[in-house]
């Protein structure tokens, strides 16, 4: 198979899909890969590495999207690249398609076979989409601790305090795997933590790991309004795999906020999880929105900015199945490893994921292997 690696172009997105190491397990195994110039290097990949692995250079875009059957990258297609879509092509990437309508349709049109990452499920767990929460959750605090400052418009604490004088409030939503990143993280700098969950035994399984160095609450309405009033930072990590997100912290709720506080919405990828932060979503270049005087981040692409670690992470975790599909095309690939099967996102111009479907308002039709 043809497999093709474009460069990223969402904004300040550094990551790369395949490293060279990947690049070589593909050569190895038969396959031809092409590369665009320059894809790899702020993940630090020279072009001269991918050549060594054996890969083919190109100088656009374009001649990796035309020459290819598989796109395999890590962000979703841009508009300015929905022009390369064709029947047969498969992409594998992060697509989230249920906060996409105009992207899910043009993958329809032009049949494309669109394989997410980030529906990819085995058992109840989520392979692919895990390397990234993890970055995404300590990067959480991290820019939340940076927004907090007087200089950025924060309400100017210091997320430990010092003796004497208490440390900032954390209230993190979902006890998943980006909540528990982000626990560890805000933990480690001295926080006072508080992490809301449906999950019962999910939370029992934070105290034993974080002892009494955090509060858990169950998560309804009111305990999330009376724990993001009293927050100074608040990080919302709320995941249903594949569906929208619901919309947990209300306009109501942040209008009680202290002047200066911060949001931090990790799940805007999947349409936003606050009232302000639906439809709005913010860029590394242009990353915080100012709202009743609270402070709104709501990056997409939060692990684009640690491509180094990011791509290794991504690459460890998917090229095990881009392998797959390569070898043995997406239908074989898809039942040798069920997961994948959960993957698959739009086929035949059909959407073959329920959770897709629901949040567009879109017939679903299951695929059958």
């Amino acid at each position: 198979m043809i497999i093709g690696v474009p460069k990223e172009i969402k904004d300040h997105e550094g990551r790369v899909s395949a490293t060279p190491a990947a690049v070589e397990a593909f050569v190895k195994s038969g396959h031809k890969v092409y590369v665009e110039k320059t894809a790899g290097i702020q993940s630090g990949f020279s072009d001269e590495e991918y050549q060594k692995a054996g890969a083919i250079l190109t100088d656009t875009a374009e001649e990796v999207w035309t020459k290819s059957e598989l796109i395999y990258k890590v962000k979703e297609p841009l508009e300015s690249e929905y022009k390369y879509f064709r029947e047969g092509l498969i992409l594998f990437t992060y697509l989230h398609l249920a906060s996409a309508k105009d992207l899910t349709e043009k993958l329809m049109e032009s049949k494309t076979v669109g394989i997410a990452f980030e529906t990819v499920q085995l058992g109840h767990t989520l392979p692919l989409l895990r390397p990234m929460s993890e970055i995404a959750g300590r990067m959480a605090v991290q820019e939340g601790a940076r927004y907090l400052t007087s200089t950025e418009g924060g309400k100017g604490i210091l997320i430990e305090g010092v003796p004497g004088v208490a440390p900032a409030h954390v209230v993190i939503l979902g006890a998943g795997t980006v909540g528990t990143a982000a626990a560890r993280v805000a933990v480690g700098m001295g926080a006072r933590v508080t992490v809301l969950d449906v999950n019962i035994e999910r939370l029992g399984e934070l105290l034993g790991i974080f002892s009494n160095t955090i509060e858990t609450r169950y998560s309804n309405n009111h305990n999330i309004a009376d724990a993001v009033e009293s927050a100074d930072l608040v990080i919302s990590t709320v995941l249903i795999p594949g569906h929208k997100t619901p919309q947990l912290i209300s306009e109501e709720m942040v209008k009680k906020m202290d002047k200066g506080s911060v949001i931090v919405d990790v799940a805007i990828d999947q349409g936003g999880s606050t009232d302000l932060t639906v439809g709005h979503a913010t860029s590394h270049t242009d990353p915080v929105f100012v709202a009743h005087d609270v402070i709104h981040y709501a990056v997409g692409n939060i692990p684009g900015a640690v491509p180094r670690t990011s791509s290794q992470a991504l690459s460890n975790a998917t090229t095990k199945y881009a392998l797959a599909i390569a070898n043995l095309g997406w239908k074989e690939a898809a039942k040798k490893y069920p997961e994948l099967y959960l993957g698959i996102n739009v086929q035949d111009g059909k959407i073959r994921y329920e959770g897709v479907a629901e949040a567009l308002n879109l017939p679903y039709e299951k695929l059958e292997i």
